[in-house]
């Protein structure tokens, strides 16, 4: 897997794939290099027996959003407008998006800060755990810079119109606690950080893989749907699962009383 002194690292456990943000210097910015490095690692996760997806930063921050060192090159005349613009939607964009419809339940582990394009990324993810010095914001307008990287998707869906709004107008940078009130942080976990995470991903890792890929893909696909719509692909996704190993497995180890072992298969 990749090399620690990577822009991403990437180390796969157990059936969990930890793809961690690597660059402190710059609170793990999502520079070109940092945006290249989380689609590769997504690239070889495909190619792995990961059952689940853990995003990270490293040293106390999850990521910073924008690469200001690169809006500064823009404003000294360095690099062209047009460069610019194909940055943000090309590598930034292309990198969220990848992690919104990856395939595999995804969890953001937020110890420390994620603000801008570093917050979409946290959303991006399926599930949100926090440590207690866990922040996000969306505060595009400290660098009079209008929203981007997807928070006019993400953002709504989560807070409500009024709320996404009131975030972006006035830049408030959210602790964990009021993010988890919104429904921006799934959990916090104050005692034992590291130890909570573990093993929230580790029940999502040991769960029975085809069945939460599929489930995923039909919750990401409700807003659009009717209920009729939704109740009609819920049936078809299903048809697929009754024939996955798993499947199999958890309808005899209810009928034996015991736990399911799930293969992820």
């Amino acid at each position: 897997m990749s090399e620690p002194d990577d822009a991403v690292d990437l180390a796969v456990e157990d059936g969990v794939a930890t793809v961690t943000l690597n660059r402190p210097d710059v609170r793990n910015a999502l520079t070109d290099e940092v945006s290249a490095g989380i689609l590769d690692a997504l690239d070889e996760i495909e190619d792995s027996d990961a059952r689940a997806v853990v995003l990270t930063g490293t040293e106390g921050s999850f990521s910073a959003g924008g690469d200001i060192s690169a809006m500064t090159e823009r404003l000294s005349g360095d690099v062209p407008l047009a460069e610019s613009v194909r940055h943000i939607h090309r590598d930034t964009s292309r990198a969220i998006e990848r992690v919104a419809k990856f395939y595999l339940p995804t969890v953001a582990r937020i110890d420390g800060a994620a603000f801008g394009a570093g917050a979409n990324l946290a959303l991006a993810c399926d599930v949100q755990l926090a440590g207690a010095d866990a922040r996000i914001g969306f505060g595009f307008r400290q660098v009079g810079l209008a929203v981007d990287t997807g928070t006019s998707y993400f953002l709504p869906r989560i807070v409500g119109l009024n709320k996404a709004k009131e975030l972006v107008f006035t830049g408030e940078l959210l602790d964990a606690d009021e993010a988890a009130d919104l429904g921006l942080f799934n959990h916090v976990f104050e005692e034992d950080f590291e130890a909570e995470v573990e093993a929230f991903v580790e029940r999502i890792a040991q769960g029975p893989t085809v069945a939460l890929e599929t489930s995923k893909r039909a919750l990401n696909q409700g807003f659009e749907q009717s209920l009729d719509q939704a109740m009609t692909r819920e049936a078809a996704h299903q048809a697929a699962v009754f024939e996955s190993r798993d499947h199999e497995e958890g309808a005899t180890a209810f009928l034996e009383g015991r736990d399911p072992d799930f293969e992820g298969r």
